[in-house]
């Protein structure tokens, strides 16, 4: 990827650095800050006596952290610019990993898990916005969609340092916060620090308000909001309970860890989600990837702590949510064709509201019914979201009677210009 000169006082910025921080330090933040928590909740519970409702509870908890962050995020960008809240969202996984390393009790684990939720949900909206502002438009779709894999190159990597520390969680848990400080580092860096966006320019992107033709729920936007959510609280089993569920099946620590490294592997072809919808449709997509979250998450229990099939079920999984996740981003652009960025931003609050409210029900499932149980009431949840895929509609038209790129109907020239999860 070639360097882009954005214009006059705005400065040049490589966007392969910008990438390849952006990619760690999403990596960090998601795949080893916040959803490194479920690979370790074997381990946690055994050393805190936590039981499911408990751990649960818990990652209940980061989820609700992770909402606030956005919200928080998306307000502080343009104030405080990319860099200091990119900065600010590293530095809060960077403490909370180092709480977890250090935790003498459920308290203090409880909080450094938090902040990693944080930490996850205040990381998107700047290097959204870094990317929209300094990379050119015929290269950005590429670039948030190299960061946007971040998820499962953390999740990939984290398998790994669990195995190389089975004995030694802590240390684990240290070397997470390592990583995570040298991300933040390397994205101060990379990200400049100016702090306004020039009117107009690239990336530039309107709040819907009530002054606008965009108003705050459009055509579609609830549908889009339910859907999400229902992803969100069906995802949640395996996030939270698979590895856990995978060794009280029978699993060894190597079989459960490989897994998960599977499942972040797969995770990173999530980054062939625009290809994928532009030949199928959005609507397609989302009721095929639906169904294959319910498959792979009944699988999970079904293959019953047994490889491959444990390894088979999670790289499915893997492959799907980050599909179905590229599947929203270009969802929220149609239904908020003027303000993408927060078209994006609400389908990922409801999604980490699906979890969050989602993760202690599938604990007290468990806690009162077993796993298989829990498993497969979020298997028929997914399943029933398949159900809630966009609409079909009319072509929009931009204002002043131009061909607008977000619509309901996927247009295979478009593709997002967010990054997440």
């Amino acid at each position: 990827m070639a360097t882009h000169r954005s214009g006059a006082g705005r400065g040049t910025v490589p966007a392969l650095r910008l990438a390849a921080s952006g990619l760690a330090l999403i990596a960090a933040c998601y795949g080893l800050a916040r959803f490194a928590y479920g690979l370790f909740v074997p381990v946690l519970s055994e050393e805190f006596g936590l039981g499911a409702a408990a751990a649960g509870a818990i990652a209940s908890a980061s989820y609700a952290g992770y909402c606030a962050a956005v919200v928080a995020a998306s307000t502080a960008t343009p104030r405080w610019g990319p860099r200091a809240v990119a900065v600010a969202a590293g530095s809060a996984a960077t403490a909370g990993t180092g709480l977890i390393a250090t935790a003498p009790g459920p308290a203090v684990l409880a909080v450094g898990v938090v902040l990693t939720g944080i930490s996850s949900g205040a990381a998107s909206p700047p290097l959204a916005g870094a990317v929209a502002r300094w990379v050119a438009p015929e290269r950005a779709d590429r670039v948030q969609s190299v960061v946007n894999a971040g998820t499962g190159l953390g999740v990939m990597v984290s398998g790994p340092v669990a195995l190389l520390f089975a004995h030694e969680w802590r240390l684990a848990w240290a070397a997470f916060a390592i990583a995570a400080a040298a991300a933040t580092v390397w994205t101060a860096a990379v990200v400049p620090a100016q702090r306004r966006r020039p009117a107009g320019g690239p990336g530039a992107a309107r709040m819907p308000s009530r002054d606008t033709s965009s108003p705050w729920l459009p055509a579609g936007a609830l549908r889009l909001l339910a859907a999400a959510g229902a992803m969100g609280a069906a995802s949640s089993a395996v996030w939270t309970f698979g590895r856990d569920v995978a060794v009280a099946q029978g699993a060894g620590t190597s079989s459960s860890t490989a897994m998960w490294i599977v499942l972040g592997a797969a995770g990173l072809l999530g980054a062939l989600t625009g290809d994928i919808t532009a030949r199928a449709g959005l609507g397609r997509a989302w009721a095929g990837g639906m169904l294959a979250l319910g498959a792979a998450t009944a699988g999970l229990v079904a293959a019953s702590g047994t490889a491959p099939g444990i390894h088979v079920a999670g790289g499915l999984f893997g492959a799907v949510y980050i599909a179905l996740t590229g599947v929203l981003l270009l969802w929220g652009t149609r239904v908020y064709p003027e303000s993408p960025a927060f078209g994006v931003g609400a389908a990922f609050l409801a999604i980490a509201a699906g979890q969050a409210a989602a993760s202690p029900a599938v604990g007290l499932l468990s806690d009162a019914f077993g796993p298989v149980a829990a498993f497969t009431a979020a298997a028929a949840l997914a399943a029933a979201g398949a159900a809630l895929g966009p609409a079909r509609g009319r072509r929009r038209t931009a204002p002043g009677g131009g061909p607008a790129r977000h619509e309901p109907e996927p247009d295979p020239s478009a593709e997002p210009a967010a990054c997440g999860r």
